[in-house]
């Protein structure tokens, strides 16, 4: 391949097209008119408009994305994550115009795009599952029998899509009706798909994956695990690699069962499997997402592998150029998604203008964004601005340079997640590893920002005041204790 559209937009559309460039590989952008200033726009050695802003007028367009491909003689397609990345109808189209797909085969998508059929796919490969049905349950009083045999409190979850969508927790008996019709709604709605199962719920999970890489002749590898406990609506926040809480056999059983898992499908390419870990070390298998994640760079650190690379890779047919006996855990990697939310708002989107936008640098900082100062924050969008990620020889140096990063980073003109992150990193719970994925609703109250805010102010206050008196310039805002103010914090309003 010498020429790659990657059908995308944001910070994984600049982020695999750098590692496009490393490779000599020319490649061509595609952008809504919201995007038309973006850095990956730029970047790319070719762009095209698709259209207005809202995605099913421009990135979810497949065919003029195809179409796009044959006008300018690209030989692949990257489709990043989201958008098209997981639609077996797409990938299937571009095969058929002879165009390569960066990702796994339609088919091994079908099987894991529904959770039900994930379910049948890996039943006879020996994988732990949660308790629960294996068909879509259609009659109510035959469900409800089920669930009183699981016994309560159990999860309703959509088969179709992900994020929260179409999942329903039911503490007792009296509620389940009502609760399955609105999973039964909702999923509908979110997926055109009402199709719901029921497992037992698991009350205090932490939320493992296990990244996998397979290529066509093969060979099936695991790249050892993520922690992506920290979640709010059911959606990651910060993600860390290897977890804190797998132990060396653990994590062996986990990445063998990954790897099983991805066999069920003949999976190519790089994919990651989902387990719900339970208080007593058990795993379950939960799902498989058939493209890259999010917070792959978490894994790209602690193995010194480009995935986006690996895939290309996988893609010309290669042959992957190392086994599993030759990877190993290098030091400890933490990842921060940065949101334009208000996490004293319930995390609601605050889109706006950057006003200010100085992302940190130096020692074990990576920052993948795809913003510039001065830019709009679209409402078109998930409102990420960016991945900020860090590398330390062990958990306690890359948890003390990301709060040294979040500190570095600046921001104004959109209230960010920023200063929830800085909290949770610093939080008793998250420094000793005892959490799972109730962490904001058992630590985490809008207060606990808004104090340290009100005290940061008036602490700022009384050394400028100081410094006034004195005629003396401040060299920089301190706190009581001498550490330095979050720059975000004192200029986040």
């Amino acid at each position: 391949m010498k020429k790659i559209l990657v059908a995308n937009r944001g910070e994984i559309a600049l982020r695999v097209m750098r590692s496009f460039r490393e490779m000599g590989i020319k490649t061509v952008a595609v952008y809504s008119e919201a995007d038309r200033l973006a850095p990956f726009v730029r970047y790319a050695d070719e762009a095209v408009c698709l259209g207005p802003p809202p995605s099913n007028q421009s990135y979810l367009l497949g065919e003029k994305i195809i179409q796009v491909c044959q006008d300018l003689q690209v030989d692949g397609i990257h489709p990043g994550y989201g958008f098209l990345s997981e639609n077996a109808d797409f990938t299937r189209m571009v095969t058929e115009a002879g165009i390569t797909f960066i990702g796994p085969s339609p088919e091994a998508m079908e099987v894991m795009g529904s959770k039900l059929a994930a379910k049948a796919a890996v039943k006879a490969y020996d994988i732990p599952m949660v308790p629960g049905t294996d068909e879509a349950v259609d009659d109510l009083e035959e469900a409800r029998k089920i669930a009183i045999e699981i016994g309560f409190p159990i999860l309703i979850k959509a088969s179709a899509g992900g994020g929260g969508k179409g999942m329903r927790i039911v503490e007792q008996a009296e509620e389940f009706e009502e609760q399955l019709n609105l999973a039964v709604s909702e999923a509908t709605s979110a997926f055109g798909d009402g199709s719901v199962f029921i497992e037992r719920y698991v009350g205090s999970p932490r939320h493992i994956e296990i990244q996998i890489l397979a290529d066509t002749h093969g060979n099936t590898l695991h790249l050892f695990e993520r922690e992506c406990s920290v979640q709010r609506r059911h959606q990651k926040v910060i993600e860390e690699a290897p977890s804190s809480v797998l132990s060396p056999e653990l994590r062996k059983e986990m990445g063998e069962c990954a790897v099983r898992v991805a066999q069920a499908c003949n999976y190519v390419g790089a994919g990651t499997v989902e387990f719900l870990l339970d208080e007593n070390h058990n795993f379950y298998f939960l799902e498989m997402n058939t493209r890259l994640q999010v917070e792959h760079p978490v894994t790209e650190l602690i193995t010194g592998l480009d995935l986006v690379k690996e895939q290309v890779r996988v893609a010309r047919g290669e042959v992957l150029s190392f086994g599993q006996d030759d990877l190993e855990i290098n030091g400890h990697a933490m990842e921060i998604r940065v949101y334009a939310e208000d996490p004293t708002n319930n995390f609601l989107p605050d889109i706006g203008n950057l006003q200010t936008y100085r992302a940190p640098s130096g020692s074990g900082v990576r920052v993948d964004d795809g913003f510039e100062e001065g830019m709009d924050i679209p409402i078109y969008y998930d409102p990420m601005i960016s991945k900020l990620i860090t590398h330390g020889k062990d958990r306690t140096e890359a948890i003390g340079r990301m709060i040294r990063a979040i500190d570095d980073y600046q921001i104004t003109g959109v209230a960010t997640t920023l200063g929830f992150c800085k909290y949770t990193l610093q939080h008793e719970a998250f420094v000793s590893g005892n959490f799972d994925t109730h962490f904001v609703k058992n630590f985490f109250t809008p207060e606990v920002l808004q104090n340290a805010s009100d005290e940061n102010e008036r602490l700022g206050a009384a050394l400028v005041a100081t410094l006034f008196e004195k005629k003396q310039p401040p060299a920089a805002v301190a706190t009581e204790a001498g550490a330095t103010v979050s720059r975000w914090k004192a200029n986040r309003r």
